[in-house]
Protein backbone atom coordinates (compact mmCIF):
# COMPACT_ATOMS: atom_id res chain seq x y z
CA UNK A 1 0.00 0.00 0.00
CA UNK A 2 1.01 3.33 -0.90
CA UNK A 3 2.11 5.32 1.94
CA UNK A 4 0.73 8.57 3.34
CA UNK A 5 3.24 11.70 2.43
CA UNK A 6 2.87 15.17 4.06
CA UNK A 7 1.19 16.55 0.42
CA UNK A 8 -1.51 13.36 0.54
CA UNK A 9 -2.60 14.51 4.01
CA UNK A 10 -2.38 18.27 3.50
CA UNK A 11 -4.62 17.64 0.46
CA UNK A 12 -7.14 15.54 2.04
CA UNK A 13 -7.04 17.70 5.08
CA UNK A 14 -7.89 20.93 2.85
CA UNK A 15 -10.15 19.26 0.57
CA UNK A 16 -12.50 18.04 3.69
CA UNK A 17 -12.27 21.18 5.47
CA UNK A 18 -13.35 22.64 1.89
CA UNK A 19 -16.44 20.58 1.84
CA UNK A 20 -17.47 20.20 5.64
CA UNK A 21 -16.09 22.99 7.11
CA UNK A 22 -19.20 25.80 6.23
CA UNK A 23 -21.60 22.64 7.45
CA UNK A 24 -19.59 22.87 10.66
CA UNK A 25 -20.09 26.72 10.74
CA UNK A 26 -23.64 26.43 10.58
CA UNK A 27 -24.44 24.17 12.56
CA UNK A 28 -22.29 25.78 15.34
CA UNK A 29 -23.96 28.92 14.71
CA UNK A 30 -27.55 27.88 14.73
CA UNK A 31 -27.33 27.68 18.31
CA UNK A 32 -25.65 31.58 18.35
CA UNK A 33 -27.70 33.46 21.24
CA UNK A 34 -27.54 36.36 18.67
CA UNK A 35 -29.94 37.01 15.80
CA UNK A 36 -26.68 38.05 13.86
CA UNK A 37 -25.01 34.97 12.29
CA UNK A 38 -21.78 35.92 11.84
CA UNK A 39 -21.49 37.58 15.82
CA UNK A 40 -21.49 34.46 18.90
CA UNK A 41 -22.98 35.85 21.61
CA UNK A 42 -23.30 32.83 23.38
CA UNK A 43 -25.16 29.20 23.73
CA UNK A 44 -28.63 29.58 23.01
CA UNK A 45 -31.52 26.83 21.80
CA UNK A 46 -34.33 29.75 20.92
CA UNK A 47 -34.06 29.90 17.03
CA UNK A 48 -34.94 25.99 17.19
CA UNK A 49 -38.33 27.03 19.19
CA UNK A 50 -38.67 29.84 16.95
CA UNK A 51 -38.52 27.51 14.30
CA UNK A 52 -41.02 25.45 15.05
CA UNK A 53 -43.54 28.30 15.91
CA UNK A 54 -42.87 29.60 12.53
CA UNK A 55 -45.90 28.28 10.35
CA UNK A 56 -44.25 29.52 6.62
CA UNK A 57 -41.62 27.46 7.31
CA UNK A 58 -44.15 23.79 8.83
CA UNK A 59 -46.35 24.30 5.84
CA UNK A 60 -43.54 24.51 3.04
CA UNK A 61 -41.47 21.24 4.88
CA UNK A 62 -44.76 19.39 4.71
CA UNK A 63 -45.23 20.24 1.09
CA UNK A 64 -41.94 19.78 0.44
CA UNK A 65 -42.40 15.93 2.02
CA UNK A 66 -45.31 15.06 0.44
CA UNK A 67 -43.65 16.41 -3.09
CA UNK A 68 -40.85 14.18 -2.21
CA UNK A 69 -42.75 11.09 -1.19
CA UNK A 70 -44.92 10.76 -4.03
CA UNK A 71 -42.41 11.94 -6.95
CA UNK A 72 -40.00 9.18 -5.80
CA UNK A 73 -42.83 6.51 -5.30
CA UNK A 74 -43.89 7.49 -8.77
CA UNK A 75 -40.35 8.05 -10.34
CA UNK A 76 -39.24 4.31 -8.62
CA UNK A 77 -41.64 2.60 -10.58
CA UNK A 78 -41.36 4.32 -13.73
CA UNK A 79 -37.29 4.13 -13.57
CA UNK A 80 -37.81 0.58 -12.91
CA UNK A 81 -40.12 -0.27 -15.72
CA UNK A 82 -37.57 1.84 -17.77
CA UNK A 83 -34.60 0.07 -16.99
CA UNK A 84 -36.84 -3.23 -17.45
CA UNK A 85 -37.46 -2.40 -20.95
CA UNK A 86 -34.13 -0.78 -21.89
CA UNK A 87 -32.09 -4.05 -20.08
CA UNK A 88 -34.54 -7.04 -21.49
CA UNK A 89 -36.23 -6.29 -24.44
CA UNK A 90 -33.22 -6.37 -26.36
CA UNK A 91 -33.39 -4.23 -29.86
CA UNK A 92 -36.70 -3.13 -30.62
CA UNK A 93 -38.23 -0.29 -32.98
CA UNK A 94 -37.75 3.16 -31.41
CA UNK A 95 -35.38 1.44 -28.65
CA UNK A 96 -32.70 4.52 -28.99
CA UNK A 97 -35.32 7.49 -29.58
CA UNK A 98 -36.41 5.63 -25.69
CA UNK A 99 -33.18 5.28 -24.47
CA UNK A 100 -32.73 8.51 -25.57
CA UNK A 101 -35.53 10.12 -23.88
CA UNK A 102 -35.09 8.43 -20.37
CA UNK A 103 -31.17 9.88 -20.22
CA UNK A 104 -32.31 13.59 -21.77
CA UNK A 105 -33.19 15.17 -18.80
CA UNK A 106 -29.78 14.01 -16.91
CA UNK A 107 -27.83 16.48 -19.05
CA UNK A 108 -30.64 18.97 -20.00
CA UNK A 109 -30.18 22.14 -18.05
CA UNK A 110 -32.95 22.68 -15.47
CA UNK A 111 -34.34 25.69 -16.68
CA UNK A 112 -35.02 24.08 -20.05
CA UNK A 113 -36.77 21.80 -18.01
CA UNK A 114 -38.70 23.97 -15.85
CA UNK A 115 -39.48 25.48 -18.37
CA UNK A 116 -40.55 23.38 -20.56
CA UNK A 117 -43.26 21.51 -18.25
CA UNK A 118 -44.81 25.00 -16.98
CA UNK A 119 -45.62 25.47 -21.14
CA UNK A 120 -46.94 21.91 -21.25
CA UNK A 121 -49.06 22.72 -18.49
CA UNK A 122 -50.04 25.80 -19.41
CA UNK A 123 -50.65 24.95 -22.63
CA UNK A 124 -53.19 21.82 -21.13
CA UNK A 125 -55.14 24.23 -18.82
CA UNK A 126 -53.55 22.30 -15.65
CA UNK A 127 -53.64 24.37 -12.52
CA UNK A 128 -49.94 24.34 -10.90
CA UNK A 129 -50.34 23.31 -7.38
CA UNK A 130 -48.77 20.20 -4.89
CA UNK A 131 -49.54 17.67 -8.31
CA UNK A 132 -47.92 20.15 -11.18
CA UNK A 133 -44.60 19.95 -8.95
CA UNK A 134 -45.32 15.82 -7.98
CA UNK A 135 -45.32 15.47 -11.95
CA UNK A 136 -42.26 17.62 -12.75
CA UNK A 137 -40.19 15.71 -10.03
CA UNK A 138 -40.99 12.48 -11.30
CA UNK A 139 -39.95 13.25 -15.05
CA UNK A 140 -36.75 13.95 -14.14
CA UNK A 141 -36.01 11.84 -11.19
CA UNK A 142 -37.24 8.46 -12.53
CA UNK A 143 -34.14 9.43 -14.89
CA UNK A 144 -31.86 8.48 -12.31
CA UNK A 145 -33.84 6.08 -11.01
CA UNK A 146 -33.51 3.83 -14.80
CA UNK A 147 -29.66 4.60 -14.44
CA UNK A 148 -29.46 2.91 -11.05
CA UNK A 149 -31.95 -0.08 -11.49
CA UNK A 150 -30.68 -0.86 -15.56
CA UNK A 151 -27.11 -0.94 -13.98
CA UNK A 152 -27.58 -4.12 -11.11
CA UNK A 153 -30.29 -5.39 -13.78
CA UNK A 154 -27.15 -5.80 -16.62
CA UNK A 155 -25.22 -7.90 -14.00
CA UNK A 156 -28.48 -9.66 -13.11
CA UNK A 157 -27.77 -13.80 -13.69
CA UNK A 158 -31.20 -14.55 -16.01
CA UNK A 159 -31.21 -18.06 -14.67
CA UNK A 160 -32.75 -17.69 -11.51
CA UNK A 161 -36.03 -16.15 -14.01
CA UNK A 162 -35.43 -19.11 -15.84
CA UNK A 163 -35.44 -21.41 -12.94
CA UNK A 164 -38.58 -20.16 -11.85
CA UNK A 165 -40.36 -19.90 -15.39
CA UNK A 166 -39.26 -23.68 -15.36
CA UNK A 167 -40.85 -24.48 -12.13
CA UNK A 168 -44.17 -22.84 -13.45
CA UNK A 169 -44.33 -19.21 -12.32
CA UNK A 170 -45.29 -17.08 -14.85
CA UNK A 171 -43.17 -13.64 -16.08
CA UNK A 172 -44.92 -11.55 -13.62
CA UNK A 173 -44.46 -13.89 -11.17
CA UNK A 174 -41.27 -14.53 -11.19
CA UNK A 175 -40.14 -10.94 -11.33
CA UNK A 176 -41.86 -9.78 -8.26
CA UNK A 177 -40.71 -13.06 -6.67
CA UNK A 178 -37.02 -13.84 -7.86
CA UNK A 179 -36.05 -10.21 -9.60
CA UNK A 180 -37.05 -7.88 -7.45
CA UNK A 181 -35.77 -8.92 -4.32
CA UNK A 182 -32.32 -9.53 -5.77
CA UNK A 183 -32.53 -6.15 -7.51
CA UNK A 184 -34.53 -4.10 -4.16
CA UNK A 185 -31.13 -2.42 -2.82
CA UNK A 186 -30.78 -1.08 -6.34
CA UNK A 187 -34.54 0.13 -6.04
CA UNK A 188 -34.13 1.55 -2.49
CA UNK A 189 -31.46 3.48 -3.68
CA UNK A 190 -32.74 4.58 -6.51
CA UNK A 191 -36.05 5.72 -4.18
CA UNK A 192 -33.69 7.58 -1.94
CA UNK A 193 -31.74 9.24 -4.98
CA UNK A 194 -35.23 10.59 -6.41
CA UNK A 195 -36.45 11.67 -2.94
CA UNK A 196 -33.27 13.29 -2.32
CA UNK A 197 -33.58 15.27 -5.60
CA UNK A 198 -36.87 16.42 -5.00
CA UNK A 199 -35.84 17.80 -1.92
CA UNK A 200 -33.15 19.47 -3.30
CA UNK A 201 -34.85 20.74 -6.44
CA UNK A 202 -35.50 24.73 -6.44
CA UNK A 203 -35.43 25.89 -10.53
CA UNK A 204 -37.65 22.85 -11.62
CA UNK A 205 -40.24 23.64 -8.65
CA UNK A 206 -40.15 27.09 -9.11
CA UNK A 207 -41.36 27.20 -12.88
CA UNK A 208 -43.92 24.45 -11.88
CA UNK A 209 -44.93 25.63 -8.12
CA UNK A 210 -48.34 27.21 -7.77
CA UNK A 211 -50.01 29.40 -4.85
CA UNK A 212 -50.01 26.64 -2.11
CA UNK A 213 -47.48 24.72 -2.74
CA UNK A 214 -44.39 26.23 -1.63
CA UNK A 215 -41.76 23.91 -1.17
CA UNK A 216 -39.09 23.96 1.09
CA UNK A 217 -36.19 25.77 -1.08
CA UNK A 218 -38.52 27.88 -2.88
CA UNK A 219 -38.93 29.34 0.98
CA UNK A 220 -35.49 29.39 2.12
CA UNK A 221 -34.09 31.28 -1.55
CA UNK A 222 -36.96 33.64 -0.77
CA UNK A 223 -35.83 34.24 3.13
CA UNK A 224 -31.75 34.17 2.38
CA UNK A 225 -32.55 36.92 -0.23
CA UNK A 226 -33.83 39.25 2.05
CA UNK A 227 -30.50 38.32 5.17
CA UNK A 228 -29.55 35.05 6.48
CA UNK A 229 -31.17 34.21 9.85
CA UNK A 230 -31.02 32.13 12.61
CA UNK A 231 -34.07 30.09 12.19
CA UNK A 232 -32.62 28.78 8.70
CA UNK A 233 -29.49 28.09 10.65
CA UNK A 234 -31.25 25.72 12.33
CA UNK A 235 -33.76 24.14 9.50
CA UNK A 236 -30.35 23.35 7.68
CA UNK A 237 -28.83 21.77 11.19
CA UNK A 238 -31.84 19.88 11.75
CA UNK A 239 -31.59 18.51 7.47
CA UNK A 240 -27.79 17.79 8.11
CA UNK A 241 -29.06 15.59 10.98
CA UNK A 242 -31.69 13.59 9.04
CA UNK A 243 -29.62 13.35 6.28
CA UNK A 244 -26.58 12.12 8.63
CA UNK A 245 -28.86 9.30 10.47
CA UNK A 246 -30.39 8.25 6.66
CA UNK A 247 -26.79 7.49 5.05
CA UNK A 248 -25.72 5.95 8.33
CA UNK A 249 -28.95 3.51 8.54
CA UNK A 250 -28.73 2.58 5.27
CA UNK A 251 -24.85 2.03 4.99
CA UNK A 252 -25.99 -0.16 8.32
CA UNK A 253 -28.44 -1.82 6.94
CA UNK A 254 -26.81 -2.60 3.25
CA UNK A 255 -23.78 -4.30 5.45
CA UNK A 256 -25.77 -6.29 7.54
CA UNK A 257 -27.77 -7.19 4.03
CA UNK A 258 -24.37 -8.52 2.83
CA UNK A 259 -23.34 -10.15 6.13
CA UNK A 260 -26.49 -12.10 5.68
CA UNK A 261 -26.57 -13.29 1.69
CA UNK A 262 -22.62 -13.79 2.32
CA UNK A 263 -23.83 -16.44 5.08
CA UNK A 264 -26.39 -17.93 3.09
CA UNK A 265 -24.33 -18.46 0.10
CA UNK A 266 -22.03 -20.22 2.06
CA UNK A 267 -24.82 -22.19 3.72
CA UNK A 268 -26.14 -23.19 0.81
CA UNK A 269 -22.22 -24.18 -0.73
CA UNK A 270 -22.40 -26.68 2.62
CA UNK A 271 -25.56 -28.24 1.20
CA UNK A 272 -24.70 -28.78 -1.80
Amino acid sequence: MRRFSWFNVTSLTLGFAFLYLPMVLLVIYSFNESRLVTVWAGFSTKWYGELLRNKEFLDAAWVTLRVGFFSSCMATVLGTMAAYVLVRAGRFPGRTLFSGMIYAPLVMPEVITGLSLLLLFIGIGLDRGVFTVVLAHTTFAMCYVSVVVSSRLASFDQSLEEAALDLGASPLEAFILVTLPIIAPAVISGWLLAFTLSLDDLVIASFTTGPGATTLPIKVFSAVRLGVSPEINALSTIMIGIVTVGVITASLISKRAAVQRARDEQAALRTS
